[in-house]
């Protein structure tokens, strides 16, 4: 705590309270230093959290039926755009490259569009 000797030896009222607030001047002080994008920041997190609370109360509440076909829906989407696009996080890129081999991707597309396609007529094959 503060000390206030010099004062009291000068004859001037002391009090607890005033170390106190004292005290919280100074903590007062470094919330002030805090910048303001912190504050903003938060009060977003506090309201996504609210917002994520909602969310999953309401999906509690829906057909466990309905749901899973969404779910599954949102999964083959999303699994589908890794392998084809592969920007598939660090965590997949096992899963993702063996069924990469299984599915077309976006490389693999590209190399068979620049070349010609097989001739299937027997009059337009090469003749040696």
């Amino acid at each position: 705590m503060l000390d206030f000797s010099i004062a009291t030896k000068l004859g001037l009222p002391t009090f607890r309270s005033m170390q106190v607030l004292a005290v919280a001047t100074t903590a007062a002080d470094k919330l002030h230093a805090i910048p303001a994008d912190f504050w903003v920041k938060l009060a977003l997190a506090v309201v996504g959290f609210i917002i994520v609370l909602i969310f999953i109360r309401k999906i509690m509440q829906m057909n466990k039926v309905v749901l899973a076909a969404v779910a599954l829906f949102a999964v083959t989407m999303i699994g589908f755009n890794w392998i084809f696009e592969r920007n598939e996080p660090h965590w997949a890129t096992p899963a993702v490259g063996w069924l990469s081999g299984f599915f077309p991707s976006k490389g693999s597309y590209a190399s068979k569009q620049q070349t010609a396609p097989p001739s299937t007529k027997p009059s337009e094959a090469k003749r040696p």
